[in-house]
């Protein structure tokens, strides 16, 4: 998730795994990636984000796209590159942020809610918009905004966000959606992890790939 390019070449779903263990890191990825996502995301305030991003692609190799969530400074961005994160992801528009992903080569995808901060993201150079909350925004409040959004710029619903409401969100036109507590929560095994995966990835495909 280097850039529009590389995103849309992968299943647009990501795995957001809040609260994931380094030692438990390597197995869940593995799982994730045999069910078909192939997009994972640490968020930074998990338990040790900067060894579990390593023991992934230490895992899955180039078989999946690693990056991180929860990124709110640039000193955060410096260390995710020292360990070859592939993209960042945050909560919010900090133009700092995007604009110093991108010089240190890594996707950026910062999270938006507003038309005002969709378009501030994009001038200071994101790769793609995360809709967040997703589940406050609304299908029809997206739809709004992606009349005049770029064409070409990736939008990922995220928050709230479920296979039955695949479709809604899809025909207001996502690209792809961030998943969360539905397809990992603390304590969940590598196992139950994949299970969830391959749920949400049967419906992903029965929208987007009929």
């Amino acid at each position: 998730m280097t850039g529009k390019d590389n995103v849309m070449s992968h299943r647009n779903l990501i795995a957001i795994l809040r609260g994931v263990h380094s030692s438990e890191a390597g197995d869940i990825a593995c799982a994730l990636v045999d069910a078909g996502i192939t997009l994972i995301e640490i968020p930074l305030n998990s338990p040790d984000p900067f060894e579990a991003i390593p023991a992934m692609k230490a895992a899955v190799g180039d078989a999946a796209k690693i990056g991180a969530g929860t990124v709110l400074t640039v000193e955060d961005v410096d260390r995710l590159k020292e360990i070859n994160a592939q993209f960042v992801v945050s909560p919010n528009c900090d133009i700092e942020v995007i604009a110093h992903t991108k010089k240190c080569g890594m996707g950026s995808w910062p999270g938006v809610m507003t038309p005002t901060e969709c378009f501030a993201a994009i001038k200071a150079g994101a790769d793609g918009l995360k809709i967040f909350p997703a589940s406050q925004v609304g299908a029809q409040g997206i739809g709004a905004m992606r009349a005049v959004l770029p064409k070409d710029i990736p939008v990922f619903a995220v928050g709230g966000v479920e296979p039955i409401n695949f479709a809604s969100f899809a025909k207001a036109g996502c690209n792809g959606f961030g998943l969360g507590s539905g397809i990992y929560k603390p304590g969940m095994s590598a196992d139950e992890v994949g299970k969830c995966a391959v749920e949400y990835v049967y419906t992903y495909d029965a929208v987007f790939r009929h």
